[in-house]
């Protein structure tokens, strides 16, 4: 680096080595860009007596596939105290359960995310919330197909998403 000074002004002026130059364009590449998944949840719902029987599998439109994602499962009403959920589910309020996914490779599905839930109580509907709230580090640009909402009445009807 040499330093010139004239007429009490300082002026600055870098001289770059090969080494540097390399180091500042390295520097300056962009960051690497987060892989694209576009995912959706379908499946079915009936109720029955305050019991929610769920079956729900995930899809992965792609173009990235991913290693695991998280769904929400949120109801509208508390649920029972004591539930029996499926390995890789947790309750984590009083009306709300997440589930990991699995890997979901590009434009394929997972695995099949089976449970009954008890609800508090036997209201004679009952609305579930589904969304995604980590999706293994992808850009899902897409939220028209992975944020739902279904309403199950009470009848033992089957109900599809």
């Amino acid at each position: 680096m040499r330093i010139l000074c004239g007429l009490g002004a300082a002026v600055v002026v870098a001289v770059a080595s090969p080494a540097a130059t390399a180091a500042a364009t390295v520097a300056a590449a962009p960051e690497a860009v987060a892989p694209e998944a576009d995912l959706a949840y379908h499946g079915h719902l009936s109720m029955t007596g305050g019991r929610v029987d769920l079956r729900m599998t995930p899809q992965n439109h792609g173009p990235s596939g991913i290693a695991e994602a998280t769904v929400r499962l949120r109801w509208s009403v508390p649920l029972a105290d004591e539930q029996g959920l499926p390995a890789g589910c947790a309750r984590t309020e009083v009306r709300t359960v997440m589930c990991r996914t699995g890997a979901l490779p590009a434009d394929g599905w997972g695995e099949t995310i089976t449970m009954a839930v008890r609800l508090r109580g036997a209201p004679s509907e009952v609305t579930l919330g589904i969304d995604t709230v980590w999706g293994g580090g992808a850009v899902d640009r897409n939220h028209h197909n992975d944020r739902q909402e279904v309403l199950v009445l009470d009848t033992g009807d089957t109900y599809v998403f």
